[in-house]
């Protein structure tokens, strides 16, 4: 870790407590404050993934993934929101250096949000695209300028169909606040609303592209961090948070149950009864094992692009394997200790219970789904074919 990634991390460290303090305010508040996007700000975290020519670190992709799993260990909305905002400054130096200009040319600490389901309409045009639709589960939206959006376009003369994801300026698109949940209150993770709008071809990224790991911001971005397939980094920019947010329940429930007394054992501590102790073990394995793979995969993938080697698709199927492994992992966890938490722990403020919804809503999310993710790995095992955008 440079001495950048390592000021961060630093900086993250220090700001955990504000955030802890301000997460019921989040949640009440269903949406980050400037404030905490404004700490954030101030220690370089959405800088980690974005390119050096516009101000940012370059770090390691595990940096970013570590400063996620803390900022959700304090506040999981926070993590959460925190995690896909900062993952898009890794999606924009892929996409073609006009686009960068657009975002970062005037303000590097511009940022965006955005929702990937195609659920819009795109249709080709001369010089790019007509967008229409609605979108939904947008985090971080109110804090962002510009948003990146989901869509198939349709075949063509002689084209084949492509789903690309659309980069849109605040000015052509309205938020609609819809956000009301049980579970990640704080991310504001409201719709995006699109009525014709115009996009120029050049703010259009297709998955193809990405799929290879060839797209045309690797003229401008040629570092190693930049090679690595969309779908290795972005799931785990979802699963981490989850991670962190079973990781906060675990420091909560531990300081929690170390002055607990059980009211079904009259004057018996609850950190002395052998079956809490052991659902403790299994937690803290389930969560210690998770985070070694995920860790252990992303080194060997930086390790592959810093070679300037490809990429064997066994460990990029291993990748979503873990990827899936590791939320399932939290959500055992964070049950485990919900569970062994005792009545109290369903009180409304406190941080047991709100890791508990959080978790199981990042869970939901659709690149959790794990029969998809282990199905493609035991049919790459099997000499099969397999595809999927986010492989």
């Amino acid at each position: 870790m440079n001495e950048g990634s390592a000021a961060v991390i630093a900086g993250v460290r220090e700001l955990l407590p504000v955030l802890r303090e301000r997460a019921q305010e989040t949640e009440d508040r269903r949406a980050l404050s400037a404030e905490t996007v404004k700490s954030l700000t101030e220690t370089g975290f959405f800088r980690l993934l974005q390119p050096v020519r516009f101000g940012g670190l370059e770090a390691e992709p595990l940096t970013f993934l570590e400063a996620v799993r803390m900022i959700a260990g304090a506040c999981g909305s926070t993590g959460w929101a925190a995690s896909v905002m900062g993952v898009h400054n890794w999606q924009l130096a892929l996409f073609p250096d006009q686009a960068q200009q657009d975002v970062w040319g005037e303000d590097p600490a511009t940022r965006m949000s955005s929702s990937y389901a195609p659920t819009g309409k795109a249709r080709a045009v001369e010089g790019g695209y007509r967008l229409s639709g609605r979108w939904s589960f947008s985090s971080g939206c109110d804090h962002a300028t510009w948003v990146l959006l989901g869509a198939i376009v349709p075949p063509g003369d002689g084209t084949p169909a492509d789903f690309c994801t659309f980069l849109v300026p605040l000015g052509d698109y309205q938020i609609e606040d819809v956000w009301n949940t049980v579970g990640l209150r704080g991310t504001g993770s409201n719709d995006i609303v699109i009525e014709d709008a115009f996009v120029p071809a050049y703010r259009a990224l297709s998955f193809n592209d990405t799929a290879k790991c060839v797209c045309p911001g690797q003229e401008q971005n040629p570092g190693p961090l930049y090679k690595i397939p969309y779908g290795s980094l972005f799931p785990y920019a979802i699963t981490t948070p989850i991670l962190g947010m079973a990781t906060g329940a675990y420091e909560a429930h531990v300081s929690y149950t170390r002055g607990r007394v059980r009211a079904s054992y009259v004057g018996v501590k609850a950190a002395e009864d052998p079956f809490a102790q052991v659902r403790v073990g299994r937690a803290a394995s389930d969560l210690d094992s998770a985070w070694l793979a995920l860790s252990t995969n992303m080194r060997e993938l930086m390790q592959y692009t810093t070679a300037g080697e490809r990429i064997p698709m066994p460990l990029r199927l291993r990748v979503r394997r873990d990827q899936v492994r590791g939320t399932e992992q939290a959500i055992s966890a964070v049950d485990l200790l919900f569970e062994n938490s005792g009545g109290r722990a369903i009180a409304v403020g406190t941080p047991i219970q709100r890791f508990w919804r959080d978790a199981h809503a990042g869970r939901v999310h659709a690149i959790n789904d794990p029969e998809r993710a282990l199905s493609m790995f035991g049919r790459g095992e099997f000499g099969l074919s397999f595809a999927d955008a986010m492989l």
